[in-house]
């Protein structure tokens, strides 16, 4: 019970431990990054770019890396307490850190002309704005969670190891996406205004305790492993969730900026409040 086949940290086939892949694309994306800041600072030395942004990118960076490497990675496959630890990494933690070192951004001020224009159309069509929406945004990580913890879909995970790098990709995915929508730096056309991105981070609030109490009390939930493991994890759950969604709200207070009002007049023509 709580076992799961697929140890961690064990050579593949190849001879090849299972950690290192993961290690390669975590210090690919960092130096990726790295090399997109110095770019973005050779280019325009006046506007730079903020190393406060940088070290974001990298603490987030470090927050996967700590969750998907030795000793935490052999501790998901071994306890459930471990997997719900490495879950909050994945996915709300590391995701915050990433959204707050504005990678599209910095993209746009890196990539040519043409194809910044692209990435900006991109960022404006209707599946883009249908992704960022703040009901898509939200049941994606919370309805995510039902899934996997009141269905069979968490007991299929351990047992099979490329459903278990989906379920991370998912929870990392989907935990940028959240926390773009309520505080990232980042364009976003479609974003909402500040209360109703407090009232969607208010019922993820709410449906993360909701789903830890659910799993404690052992209602629904189809977890195999033991009592103990299960309530603990629970518990990690209910508690360090309330911790990253504290971040994430002083991260939505930081990076606010008041809209402007609606029919501004500049130089005697009336102008709409712009976007992001």
């Amino acid at each position: 019970m709580g076992h799961h086949p697929h140890g961690h940290g064990q050579a593949t086939g190849g001879g090849t431990p299972d950690w290192l892949p993961p290690a390669l694309l975590l210090l690919a994306a960092a130096g990726a990054y790295l090399l997109l800041a110095h770019r973005a600072r050779h280019r325009n030395p006046a506007l730079g770019w903020s190393r406060w942004r940088t070290g974001w990118f990298l603490g987030g960076i470090l927050l996967l890396g700590v969750a998907l490497l030795p000793p935490v990675a052999p501790f998901a496959h071994e306890d459930f307490r471990g997997h719900m630890v490495q879950h909050l990494l994945i996915g709300m933690y590391a995701p915050l850190a990433l959204v707050l070192a504005a990678p599209v951004t910095l993209l746009l001020r890196t990539l040519p002309a043409p194809r910044a224009r692209r990435l900006t159309a991109v960022l404006h069509s209707p599946p883009a704005r249908l992704l960022s929406h703040p009901a898509v945004a939200l049941a994606l990580p919370t309805g995510g969670l039902a899934v996997l913890y009141f269905t069979p879909l968490y007991n299929a995970t351990t047992a099979d190891p490329a459903a278990h790098w989906l379920l991370h990709a998912h929870f990392l995915l989907s935990g940028c996406l959240f926390a773009h929508v309520i505080a990232g730096p980042d364009p976003a056309p479609a974003r909402p205004g500040v209360r109703a991105r407090l009232v969607c981070l208010g019922v993820a609030i709410a449906a993360h305790a909701v789903i830890s109490q659910l799993i404690y009390g052992g209602f629904w939930a189809d977890i195999h492993a033991p009592i103990d493991q299960v309530r603990g994890g629970a518990e990690i759950m209910y508690y360090g969730g309330d911790l990253a969604e504290l971040l994430l709200a002083a991260a939505l207070v930081a990076t606010w900026r008041p809209e402007p009002r609606r029919g501004v007049s500049v130089a005697g023509r009336s102008l709409p409040a712009g976007g992001a």
